[in-house]
């Protein structure tokens, strides 16, 4: 490679081709001027990449492998040997699929004419992995609690209540938290509730975005609110959201009796005011 060519179009780190050894596919990544993100001066940093990290994440599994640099001196035709001390294999999993050496030479030392590693300012790196062993992972979360979370509020207005033919009707998508949510409303009830109740409930409306295993932890209120005064209706609970339980909520919300008094305030001009309070707390997603 031309290594001024680096430096002058300000190219902070640089990307091997993909090679193969032990069955996977990796390539290395070089920083001339060494690993900024990893406060790195005055050194070049050298690393072991596994390419196929979609792999690794479908199959849940994780490779071992040793693997040593060199580092060609041109003039001796001879190798600088770099490896890790340890000799024992690195893991390369969904978490961490980077190794390799932080300070794998002295910029000074590199540039050096009498090394041998900079000629013609050309240099030529190497890598050697042997795979030692292959395993599928065990299961992990990473749980991400969120400081100070602020609560996210929806009204919704249901005109012509009395008139809804459907079994059920949900609210416009709204976001907390980054996510987006629905309120699912059933106006002749559902299961224990069905003829009886309001039943109603708050829905995780993208969770078909979600990684496999991830979760999200949010308080919510759903409220029927009051319309001629400040007595409103409500429910308050937890729940864990995720792609196998999409929603959480009451199967009986509020009588149906109790809905339609007058006195009840529940519907006015045959008009439902309904709203949520939706509050996130954590994030789990797996390793």
């Amino acid at each position: 490679m031309s290594f001024s060519l680096l430096a002058k179009t300000g190219i902070d780190k640089y990307e091997s081709g993909e090679f193969e050894a032990g069955g996977y596919k990796w390539k290395l990544v070089l920083y001339p001027h060494g690993n900024k993100s990893r406060n790195v001066k005055e050194h070049l940093s050298l690393y072991l990449v596994f390419a196929d990290v979609a792999s690794l994440i479908r199959l849940d599994s994780e490779v071992h492998a040793v693997f040593r640099f060199f580092l060609l001196d041109q003039t001796k035709d001879n190798y600088l040997v770099v490896h890790d001390a340890t000799g024992k294999g690195r893991p390369f999993h969904r978490s961490m699929h980077q190794w390799g050496f932080d300070q794998l030479i002295p910029i000074r030392s590199f540039n050096d004419v009498g090394n041998g590693y900079l000629l013609d300012d050309s240099c030529v790196f190497g890598a050697e992995v042997f795979v030692t062993k292959e395993m599928t992972s065990g299961k992990g979360e990473c749980l991400s609690m969120i400081k100070d979370a602020l609560s996210s509020k929806h009204v919704w207005k249901i005109e012509n209540f009395s008139n809804l033919d459907s079994e059920y009707k949900e609210s416009q998508q709204f976001f907390a938290a980054n996510h987006k949510w629905k309120i699912h409303l059933f106006p002749r009830g559902r299961r224990h509730g069905l003829g009886t109740h309001i039943s109603m409930y708050l829905a995780l409306a993208d969770s078909a975005t979600l990684l496999d295993g991830s979760k999200i932890f949010a308080e919510f209120t759903l409220r029927i609110l009051n319309q001629q005064q400040s007595r409103h209706i409500a429910g308050k609970v937890s729940h864990w959201f995720s792609s196998s339980s999409q929603e959480s909520g009451w199967e009986k919300f509020v009588s149906l009796a109790y809905f339609y008094h007058a006195s009840s305030g529940c519907l006015v001009k045959d008009i439902c005011m309904v709203e949520a309070e939706v509050t996130v707390h954590a994030v789990s997603n797996t390793l």
